[in-house]
């Protein structure tokens, strides 16, 4: 199917959770290629320090995602700001990127902190698509960008909370690109894999969920170290995938594992991501801890023979590291 490629470089642009990670290398990447970008967070003091590393026009906006009133406010000041801008282009592009993690089982959740992190994974989304929407629609052009996650592909244990905000983001945007066929607008989703951002260190987490009584420096220290992308390399996979007119876009190669996994192995998968883990693990770092969720006696489980197709596995590993190896190859082109 002929993909229809868009142009975001040089347009206009509007991130939210631009204070860190992925936002802020979107942020900093646009602006270089010549962007205005109006950028959004709750954390003013790392918004600022995104502002001043932009080399070109930026509009800055403390936001609550949470909040849908607001976040129509801020869309209203960006249609105002538009004409200001160099050729009073129209808005290119919204991402709508901010988000959160809670680290617990579902027997031990904490309601509160589930229901904080949907409200800013899922309804800042939702609030944002709904906020910026009418701009792009009435331009007849734009792109809705929504930050999903591999863990809007696959359930992992104590993730629950995370893993539906991010399946819920992925069912919204796939609903809203199907109602904006025939139009000028379209909707990606976005899949990060691991990624080198604060989000494990800024989580909610009560206790260790493995029971193994690690810190939350420890955790968030064994999540980092099988991180595979930095926020810099994933803004550019995601605005080149953007302009080439991909529906749904996965970030690092890690996401390559997760999709295909989800496909070939839809109710065993977790078996096989020992596997992967373990080839992670001998990459990044011998001294890397067992990441969250999977515990060493689990590990050893797997790894005495639990898997079942090593044949196909290792087709799978096979198919997986070509696809990764063709996104890192079209990232440097």
């Amino acid at each position: 199917m002929a993909r229809n490629h868009r142009i975001i470089t040089g347009r206009p642009a509007m991130i939210s959770g631009a204070a860190s990670g992925i936002g802020r290398a979107l942020a900093q990447r646009l602006s270089r290629s010549g962007s205005p970008v109006a950028i959004a967070d709750i954390n003013e003091t790392g918004l600022k320090e995104t502002a001043r590393s932009l080399p070109g026009p930026v509009l800055t906006r403390v936001l609550d995602v949470r909040d849908a009133a607001d976040q129509d406010r801020f869309a209203a000041e960006v249609r105002e700001w538009l004409p200001s801008l160099a050729d009073s282009a129209p808005l290119a592009a919204v991402f709508n990127n901010a988000g959160v993690a809670v680290a617990s089982s579902v027997l031990d959740a904490d309601p509160g902190d589930d229901e904080w992190l949907r409200q800013i994974n899922f309804d800042g989304v939702v609030n944002g698509t709904r906020a910026f929407l009418p701009i792009l629609v009435e331009q007849d052009s734009g792109v809705i960008v929504n930050t999903s996650s591999v863990f809007g592909l696959v359930g992992m244990p104590n993730q629950s909370a995370y893993c539906a905000s991010k399946f819920a983001v992925r069912g919204f945007t796939d609903s809203l690109r199907q109602e904006l066929r025939g139009t000028g607008v379209s909707a990606v989703t976005v899949h990060p894999g691991g990624i080198r951002t604060n989000i494990a260190r800024n989580a909610r987490i009560r206790k260790d969920p493995d029971g193994l009584g690690r810190s939350r420096e420890q955790l968030a220290a064994d999540f980092e170290a099988i991180t595979m992308t930095t926020p810099d390399k994933a803004a550019e996979i995601i605005c080149r995938g953007v302009e080439r007119g991909r529906a749904r876009i996965l970030v690092g190669p890690d996401a390559y594992v997760f999709d295909a996994l989800a496909r070939v192995a839809p109710t065993h998968y977790y078996d096989v991501m020992a596997r992967f883990e373990k080839q992670i693990r001998s990459r990044a770092s011998q001294r890397a801890p067992a990441p969250i969720g999977l515990t060493s006696k689990a590990q050893a489980r797997r790894e005495g023979g639990a898997v079942k197709g090593e044949g196909q596995v290792r087709k799978l590993f096979a198919e997986v590291r070509r696809r990764a190896g063709r996104q890192g190859e079209r990232a440097t082109q």
